[in-house]
């Protein structure tokens, strides 16, 4: 696939010098067959990223095999590793030292894994270890006892029916996929979902899709953003396949249940893996399909190196296994449509008619009709035309309210000059969590009751914003005796009652009602647009239709109201087009050379090991597309304020350098990155610097 490039294994012979430690004298007797094994070591060091080859003891020869956890002697230290394969010779050229331990017989990593790790790692310019801290969770003893001591795993049963496949029937695209799946086919589609509840909801077309694929014997890995998503999958699989044929994956349930979990996927006892990021990499059995929900959110990003995205680790591992492929969403990212335009995958999407007829009504308050009806609706945070929405919809149901920010007042300014306010200790933005409280610091929490602003002298506070308490408060009072729900911060609910109420939820933490949101406000629009982020429109749409998607349907008197300017992205949600809107920001990316037409990768450190960095990088990579690459930076990661800092902080600060590197070119550009970064750990030449590629944060 274009844009996935091939890279070359983590086990060339040619990787594999090196001495991990000096070997004794005289060893004990080796193993008759394949007495050598290569291992990977538990280590981060970039100059350690490749296999190492050690000898195995006769008395170990029966349970080093490969995918078991071992210890192993290097530099005088005793370190974790992988056997990835047993060998009959290496080619060192020096006695090997042997294997100290095996630390348990259960060959946890399989060869399709360790395989897809390499791939991954080099993709993302890591190492190979850091993929697999990811992929393998840490042993638990005492269930990999339970699993020995039990014998042989039962196979997994297969659904007696193919499921009901009514509601993909709706889609253009939708049944034929089924139709292949069913088959033992795999192809490749992004799919447009339109409900986020009921029936025709998301969990039961993606559980359709696995139930397709389990009908032909293979099994299948799904991976959703947070325990949410979660949950509601795991409710629409249980009506589909039979019980013990799915296993949840994800760090929420603790190490215990999880290592549980992945060892009955690695039994095969469980077919279907679901779960969170970590779930990508489960070790399921003749893998016929890989789903992934939202991929736009930021969730599926890995926070630990090499920051790797689930929608990436999917595609490769389609690629890899000739699995078929689902990335599933209510709106479309631009990396999705860049496949569709690419034709590697075939888009799912809904008629104009259906569309119409299962989808909200939209109104945007900012649009002539409206403002002539209401002409303070610009300036005002909740209109009169959501007003009114809000009132029909409480005699209906659950109305849903969309707030930006958590807390009671999270940005508060100078009431003569409207500076925000900082905080003198730490720069950092002030706040107040309740009507009564007094300001505080959201970085330090250092409390400023006599705060008074470095540039009027003003010692009087205005609210900027209006959190997700500050909003139930005041609609509280609008709607006197109607009970109010919110979901935000550390309070995040899964689901409400259908019953009338007012729900305020900050984005991204909507809950769902089972027969849906009578209508839906979608507040502070203007401020989710109006980030400093190459995303943030792309982000802020596919947000309006993950809330919008919640909401009964216009036949039903479902009403989303939106209060922003008249923009691109509120006309994607008005003609309900997300498919029209990705492809618009993909074409203005492709014109600019932005991401995701070309890869962006970012060096991020000290100003003096960025630029050694910099200069070995681009005096060794060769490119096949372009006579010079092209690059920005390095540049300073924050603004400093006047007498905020030090007079050396600025010299002293991390910057950061950016590449854009087209996709012909971006496995020897990544080659080169992952090399340089060796070199420089294993001379110690210049300090660490963090590197990342294709982060969605970065511009």
């Amino acid at each position: 696939m274009a844009g996935h490039e091939a890279q070359p294994s983590l086990l060339q012979p040619s990787l594999l010098q090196g001495f991990p430690d000096k070997p004794p004298v005289s060893g004990p007797p080796l193993a008759s067959v394949n007495p050598v094994a290569r291992v990977v070591l538990e280590s981060s060091l970039p100059h350690l990223d490749r296999p190492f080859d050690y000898s195995v003891p006769a008395e170990l020869g029966n349970s080093a095999v490969p995918g078991v956890r071992v210890k192993v002697k290097f530099n005088g230290q005793e370190l974790n590793g992988f056997v990835l394969e047993r060998v009959d010779t290496s080619d060192a050229g020096h006695p090997l030292t042997p294997l100290h331990k095996v630390i348990s017989t259960l060959p946890v990593l399989t060869p399709q894994i360790a395989e897809l790790a390499g791939t991954v790692a080099a993709r993302y310019a890591g190492t190979l270890s850091d993929v697999l801290r990811t992929a393998v969770p840490p042993r638990v003893a005492k269930v990999e006892k339970e699993l020995l001591s039990g014998g042989a795993a039962p196979e997994s049963e297969l659904p007696s029916t193919v499921p009901d496949a009514h509601a993909w029937g709706s889609y253009s695209n939708g049944a034929s996929y089924l139709h292949h799946l069913t088959g033992g086919g795999s192809p490749k589609a992004v799919l447009t979902a339109l409900q986020g509840f009921g029936p025709g909801g998301w969990p039961s077309l993606v559980a359709a899709a696995v139930g397709a694929v389990r009908a032909s014997g293979r099994g299948a890995v799904v991976v959703v953003p947070d325990y949410r998503d979660l949950e509601q999958l795991e409710v629409a699989l249980a009506k589909v396949l039979p019980a013990g044929d799915v296993a949840r994956l994800t760090a929420d349930d603790g190490q215990t249940p999880r290592y549980r979990s992945f060892l009955r996927i690695l039994s095969g006892e469980a077919r279907v893996a679901i779960g969170t990021r970590s779930a990508a990499y489960a070790p399921v059995r003749e893998l016929g399909l890989v789903v992934c929900w939202d991929d736009g959110d930021d969730l599926h990003i890995d926070q630990r190196a090499p920051y790797a995205h689930t929608r990436e680790v999917l595609l490769l591992r389609a690629e890899q296994e000739n699995a078929a492929c689902l990335m599933a969403s209510h709106s479309r990212s631009t990396e999705l449509q860049r496949l569709v335009e690419m034709q590697w995958a075939v888009p799912i999407e809904a008629p104009r008619t259906v569309i119409r007829s299962t989808v909200p009504r939209v109104l945007n308050t900012a649009d002539s009709f409206e403002q002539e009806r209401d002409p303070l609706a610009r300036i005002a945070r909740l209109p009169g035309a959501a007003w009114r929405a809000a009132k029909e919809g409480l005699e209906h149901g659950p109305v849903l309210v969309q707030v930006a920010r958590a807390g009671y007042a999270p940005s508060l300014a100078c009431e003569t000059c409207r500076e925000l306010a900082r905080c003198n200790n730490c720069q950092g933005p002030l706040a107040i969590s309740s009507s009564s409280a007094l300001p505080l610091c959201r970085w330090c929490s250092t409390p400023a009751p006599q705060w008074r602003c470095n540039h009027c002298n003003g010692t009087r506070l205005r609210r900027v914003a209006a959190g997700a308490v500050r909003t139930a408060e005041e609609l509280g009072r609008a709607f006197p005796g109607q009970t109010v729900i919110t979901s935000s911060g550390e309070n995040i609910k899964a689901t409400v009652p259908d019953a009338p109420a007012l729900v305020i939820a900050t984005v991204g933490a909507e809950p769902v009602a089972p027969q849906g949101y009578a209508a839906a406000l979608l507040l502070d629009g203007n401020s989710l647009l109006r980030r400093e982020n190459l995303r943030a429109g792309e982000d802020t749409v596919r947000r309006w239709f993950n809330a919008a998607s919640l909401v009964k349907p216009s036949k039903q008197g479902g009403l989303v109201v939106i209060t922003a300017d008249d923009t691109s992205a509120t006309g994607a949600l008005l003609r309900w087009d997300a498919p029209g809107y990705a492809s618009r920001e993909l074409a203005l990316r492709k014109e600019l050379q932005l991401p995701p037409a070309v890869r962006v990768a970012s060096v991020t450190g000290p100003r003096a090991d960025v630029g050694r960095f910099s200069d070995t990088f681009e005096a060794s990579v060769k490119l096949k597309s372009a006579t010079k690459l092209r690059s920005a930076g390095p540049a300073p990661l924050q603004l400093f304020s006047s007498g905020a800092q030090g007079a050396g902080s600025e010299a002293e600060a991390d910057v950061r350098t950016l590449y854009f590197i087209p996709y012909a070119d971006a496995a020897d550009a990544s080659r080169a990155m992952r090399a340089v970064k060796a070199a420089n750990a294993a001379k110690r030449t210049a300090g660490p610097v963090q590197l990342r590629l294709d982060g969605v944060d970065v511009l």
